[in-house]
């Protein structure tokens, strides 16, 4: 299927802070080993995941959201009062509706900001970021905060290894802010293939996840499907993006992919020429964690100095859908 670039138009944006929040309780290899028919040496070498921070019961997709929207403001130096929008990618809302956004409105105090949630998988974060760079550039917003929260953990089959040892919780938030020009969002690659809905799925879509009496919520994945896939899409994503930004692949300073599995982060670095010293890689730590696992990586990486002002960042992911969105940014 042919990919959909394109340089970014009108008036420039950029991410102007970062925020996180992981719970505290954390399930390692080895206690999964104690849960199902696993090792670490399995897990590890498959995904190179070691641990994921898991929500206690009872815990909200809108708790873990609201805190990491607090430390994005936060880096950002930007009140609420001051947002204009505010958008939530999640595949784990707390429930049909109201939606996750906006919760956080209400508890931020945020009454001018417009709220919704949008849900593209794992691509949800950067579909969001999309539409707020276009609500930037075409003047009808100055100030958005998007937010990737899951609270994954709920929807896992826990004798299941094939899924339960891969996902993990937890919330990433981003201010994305009018920019200079020519700094911030460069290009975008965006893109669906509806061909592909079942090769990752949560509930049983042919009846309805909702109307079903017995919806099997479990998410349910078909691996080596999925790895051929990720592994294709993340190269034909760097290369379009900077194509339509005219920008060289080398010229690439760190590159932010979805953690889904560190086989696929690392063969698709390599194919594109990257050394993994310029990927921000921490799915050791968190697991995939769906939206919230690019902006993890992300304000782990400005945490660590590993991003400066005129870098070039490409972030990448992909997921159930399929959906794919890339963009390249020159950091502000």
């Amino acid at each position: 299927m042919p990919l959909r670039s394109f340089q970014a138009k009108g008036r420039p944006s950029a991410i102007a802070g970062v925020g996180v929040y992981a719970p505290k309780k954390i399930i390692s290899n080895f206690d999964l080993e104690k849960m199902m028919d696993t090792s670490d040496k399995w897990i590890t070498e498959r995904t190179g995941i070691r641990r994921r921070h898991i929500a206690e019961p009872g815990t909200t997709t809108f708790e873990l959201a609201t805190k990491a929207a607090r430390s994005a403001l936060d880096a950002a130096g930007v009140a609420p009062k001051d947002l204009d929008m505010i958008l939530v990618g999640t595949s784990s809302p707390d429930g049909p509706f109201p939606s996750v956004a906006c919760r956080i409105q209400n508890e931020l105090d945020a009454p001018g900001a417009v709220a919704w949630d949008t849900l593209a998988a794992c691509t949800s974060f950067v579909y969001a970021l999309s539409i707020a760079d276009s609500f930037i550039a075409t003047e009808r917003a100055d100030t958005v905060l998007v937010v990737g929260a899951e609270v994954l953990s709920r929807m896992l089959d826990y004798s299941d290894r094939g899924t339960a040892v891969i996902f993990g919780d937890g919330a990433g938030a981003a201010v994305v802010r009018t920019a200079p020009k020519g700094a911030g969002f460069l290009s975008w690659c965006l893109g669906s293939d509806g061909r592909g809905y079942a090769q990752v799925t949560a509930g049983n879509i042919e009846k309805g996840a909702y109307a079903a009496k017995d919806p099997a919520p479990f998410i349910d994945m078909v691996g080596p499907d999925v790895f051929k896939f990720a592994v294709d899409i993340f190269i034909r994503q760097a290369t379009e993006v900077c194509q339509a930004a005219g920008v060289g692949l080398d010229e690439i300073d760190l590159w932010v992919p979805h953690q889904a599995n560190f086989r696929i982060i690392d063969a698709a670095a390599r194919r594109i020429g990257l050394p993994i010293e310029r990927v921000a890689v921490n799915i050791d730590e968190y697991g995939n964690t769906s939206s919230a696992s690019i902006p993890l990586a992300l304000e782990e990486a400005i945490r660590n100095g590993r991003v400066k002002p005129g870098d070039h960042v490409l972030l990448a992911g992909f997921g159930s859908g399929l959906t794919w969105g890339a963009t390249l940014l020159k950091w502000a």
